[in-house]
């Protein structure tokens, strides 16, 4: 059986894989087509957008919906990768990633009721086509403010995650400072976006180009060099005697 302490690099390059694809799903359902369809401040050019490229858009809301699944798979991993430098701080990073995908997979409740709420205007009895729009666009505004809420608790595990990065040894400590920056500049632009909009205008999406290259460099590292072997081992050593002493 292939377990973490006989393979970790296979573990380590999974985790980098999973990584991708979250980055990959997200960057297309959350950059590429919500900044396409969505027009801010136009609930109707938004609500005709949306209603002309309907494919498109259940695409991203698929993409949005994978994210989360693969982000659980994840966080397992990045658990048993960081279990040797401190069991404590790594679940608490594993508790605040689970309470963020929790949040994150409410939020998108809020995207597929956008299209049922739009179509609605079409049948009698119904909303008028003017309520429909505003309702799907309210649907947005929960859903915007739902996964700001999301990534406030993935900050602060990115903050987790990147202080086990760099204590680790067998990961470079600039991944760890990487990872750190990701996390504080999500928690600038995620606080902004929820208390100071007007701020939050300012310093976006200038703001998460840092928190990019956080994340994609610690996701290339694990998928490209994935763990020092000789220094994992010799860390994983010590925390096995350090396990063994505590239960004497």
């Amino acid at each position: 059986m292939t377990t973490i302490e006989t393979s970790p690099q296979l573990y380590a390059r999974t985790g980098g894989l999973l990584y991708l694809f979250i980055i990959v799903f997200g960057g297309f359902a959350e950059g590429v087509v919500m900044n396409r369809v969505i027009v801010a401040g136009d609930a109707a050019a938004t609500a005709h957008n949306i209603m002309a490229s309907p494919g498109l858009w259940n695409l991203s809301v698929a993409g949005n919906l994978l994210v989360p699944v693969l982000a659980v798979a994840q966080a397992w991993i990045f658990y048993l990768l960081l279990r040797p430098v401190n069991r404590q701080l790594v679940l608490l990073s594993v508790f605040l990633v689970l309470v963020s995908l929790s949040v994150e997979s409410v939020s998108k409740l809020f995207l597929l009721a956008v299209m049922p709420i739009l179509a609605s205007a079409n049948h009698p009895g119904a909303f008028d086509p003017l309520q429909a729009q505003s309702l799907a666009h309210l649907s947005l505004v929960l859903h915007d403010i739902a996964f700001n809420i999301a990534l406030i608790f993935f900050g602060f595990s990115c903050l987790v995650d990147g202080y086990l990065i760099f204590k680790s040894g067998y990961l470079p400590r600039l991944v760890g400072l990487l990872m750190q920056l990701a996390g504080l500049c999500y928690l600038i632009a995620c606080f902004a976006a929820l208390l100071a909009p007007t701020f939050a205008n300012v310093i976006t999406p200038g703001i998460l180009i840092p928190a990019l290259i956080g994340e994609s460099t610690f996701c290339l590292w694990l998928l490209i060099k994935g763990v020092n072997v000789v220094k994992w081992k010799a860390r994983t050593s010590i925390e096995a005697l350090s396990g063994a002493s505590a239960s004497l």
